[in-house]
This record gives structure tokens, sequence and C-alpha cells, in this order.
């Protein structure tokens, strides 16, 4: 048993204000994507983590945008503003750089104004938004529009400060899963991030929270205040048993703690890695990583997947079936299966491949398959960490 771990003071509700201290693209050059392998100095903070856990990190808006949404309410960001359960006032300015999220307006900002707009064909497009029938429409044309949108596109509506912000959500934490093991790394938090930058309603929109981290940040200046999310995501508590870890993309995370965590134990289990993204000679995520490993005989297998490196796209799920004997050998044996990353297909895809293989090679029904998955999930050796 290891020592028991005298808690920090620092949570999601008193954040500590860490520094970044490295912050380098991973893709090569050339490649369609931006994944940054960022590094998070946590030293004085008495923080805490595990493989397997996330880093909550609170991010501040874009300073244009801001300016912008001041400009189109005819503001100075001087003006005091209530949020909810806030026990005084703050200023405007405050509440769109850090408090608000300046994405995701709802039918009722429709609504406001629909109600205040004084020019009759804003007023007619509006109302025209709101009738029954338009509901999928309304969906549809908010989706690609945040409150600067909406204020550019009926000025004749005018909103007080207040009236703006108390159409806007809170602007939450956002969560990356650990990149490192604090067996090698305990006063340090590595993340991998994919920046996400993209285009609207003719409007260029960021990811808050990836592009604060990747641009706004000065290396090892700025305050970037985080708390640790501990998670039941981890690798097998006994070592000696077999690890198979699929995750493409930033859904490698995670498995790069796991690595590193288990080379430190001595665990005897063996390794097996499935990672997938675009191209190989410029989204290979940590390669030198894996070659190490797989030369010291810690990374057992490694399987790759670069869907974009031939005329068939191939995946994760493609390369489990390929190798659906022994995949089905190592389960059999008592292997832990994870999977990280993107919930809404990859994730599905690598259950039902899963489901596929045990079925087939345990030459067992799919009903019977599907209790075997039950099982492991019990057991806990079917872990899933998606988003």
């Amino acid at each position: 048993m290891s020592d028991p771990v005298a808690p920090s003071a620092f949570s999601k509700d008193n954040p500590f204000d860490a520094r970044i201290t490295d912050n380098r693209v991973l893709n090569g050059p050339g490649s369609a994507k931006e994944t940054r392998h960022l590094v998070v100095s946590i030293a004085g903070s008495g923080l805490h983590y595990k493989a397997g856990d996330s880093l909550g990190v609170f991010a501040t808006n874009r300073p244009s945008e801001v300016a912008a949404l001041l400009a189109a309410l005819g503001a100075t960001g001087d003006e005091p503003v209530t949020l909810p359960k806030a026990v005084a006032p703050i200023t405007l300015r405050e509440a769109l750089a850090s408090k608000l999220a300046l994405a995701g307006p709802t039918r009722r900002m429709v609504e406001t104004l629909a109600a205040k707009a004084v020019l009759p064909h804003e007023k007619a497009t509006l109302e025209g938004l709101l009738v029954p029938e338009s509901k999928e429409v309304l969906a549809t044309w908010l989706d690609a529009r945040e409150f600067i949108d909406l204020l550019a596109e009926f000025p004749s509506a005018r909103l007080t400060p207040q009236e703006l912000v108390d159409h806007m959500r809170k602007l939450m934490p956002r969560l990356y899963s650990i990149a490192s093991s604090p067996r090698l790394h305990p006063q340090e938090i590595h993340l991998t991030v994919a920046v996400v930058r993209y285009e609207t309603n003719g409007r260029d929109r960021v990811g808050v929270c990836t592009t604060f981290m990747a641009d706004r940040v000065t290396v090892g200046m700025t305050p970037t205040p985080v708390f640790v999310s501990h998670s039941h995501f981890g690798p097998p508590e006994d070592p000696a048993k077999d690890a198979i870890m699929v995750g493409p993309g930033t859904g490698i995370a995670p498995f790069r703690a796991f690595l590193q965590d288990r080379v430190a134990l001595n665990a005897p289990g063996r390794n097996w890695l499935f990672f997938g993204d675009q191209r190989r000679g410029t989204d290979f995520l940590y390669e030198e990583d894996w070659a190490a490993y797989q030369k010291s005989g810690h990374l057992t297998r490694l399987d790759t997947a670069f869907s974009r490196d031939q005329l068939t796209k191939v995946y994760v799920q493609d390369r489990m079936r390929e190798n659906a004997a022994e995949l089905w050998a190592w389960i059999k044996a008592g292997a832990h299966f994870y999977v990280c990353g993107d919930a809404k297909r990859m994730a599905k895809d690598v259950d039902i491949a899963l489901h596929d293989v045990i079925a087939g090679q345990g030459n067992l029904t799919p009903v019977e398959a599907a209790d075997y998955v039950k099982l492991m999930k019990k057991e806990k050796r079917y872990q899933r960490d998606v988003y």
C-alpha cells in the first residue's frame, strides 16, 4: 500500500495558478491537424494525480471577441453586471473575458431580440424563426452562430449589458486526459491537445481553451488556473495483467501515461497499443516514445492505422479485426481493454469490433458475446475514457 497523500488546498472551486512550461506542435509540416504537447508545472501546488486522471483548465475568451461584443453593444466594458450566485457586481469586460461563454445562443435570445427589434425586416426575420414549424431551421441557424453574430445581424434590437449577460451560460473549465505519469513527472502534467479552429457564418471560430493554451498563454509566464479531476480510468491494478490500449488521435494521451507508469513500476504485464490518425508522415503522435518502448521490450505490440495513406481508409477497429485471433488470446488470458477518444463514432466502432472479435473467435452467439463484454466491464477489464 502507498502512503496516504495529503489533500491539496486546490480544487475546481479553488484552482491553482499553474504555468505552461512547454508548448510544441506534434504534427509534421503539411498536416491537416494541429495537435500540441503541453507541459503544465504544478510545482508548489500540492496537487497529486495518477495515470488515467484528467486536468481541468480554466481559459479566458479571445480579447478580439470581447472587443467585438462591446462594440456591438455600444458599451465601454466598465458597466457593472451581476452574474447568478455572485456576491457583488463585476465589470462587463471581466464577465465577457473570463466568466461567460460567448457561444451557444438559445431560442430565448432570439425571443428577446424579436421583442426589441425596431426595424420591420429584422423583426420579421426573428419572428419567422420562432414559429413552431421553423424549429429545425432555428436549431441549424443557431448552431452556426455565436452571440456576436446575433448582435451584428439585428442591430436595431438594443440590449443593455445586463440583458446580454442574462442570456449567456457560464464559461466552464475543459477537461483533458493527462499524458504523463506522476511516477516519472510528479511536478508536471503533460497534455495532448487538438487545437480547434474552424469557420461558420463567415467568421473564424476557435476552441476557447485549446487556443487559450496554444496562442494566448506565454510559456512560463501566464497564470493558467487548473485542477486535477480524478478518474476511475487507469492501468490494471495488478501489474502482471496485460493491457490492450486503443487510442487514435489525442486519445493516445492516457496511454502514454499508462506506459510511463507501467515501465516505472517494472510491471511484468504485456502492453499492446492501437494508434490511428490521418498520415504516418505528419500525424504519428509520440512516434519516438513508442519506438523506444518497443526497443526496450515494454511495448509488446504496436498496430497503427493511418486513414489517408491509402485509397481505402483504415481505422483502429479494422486493425483489431485483422488481429482478431491474437486479440482474443490476450483477452481470454485476462488482458484489460481500454479505449480513449471520440465518443460519437470511434468508441462505438471499436465496441462493435470488440463484440465481433469475441463472438467470432470465442465461437459465441451475439448475446453471449454481449454478456462476456458486460462481465469485462463489471470486472473493470473494459474501461473507456471518451468525449
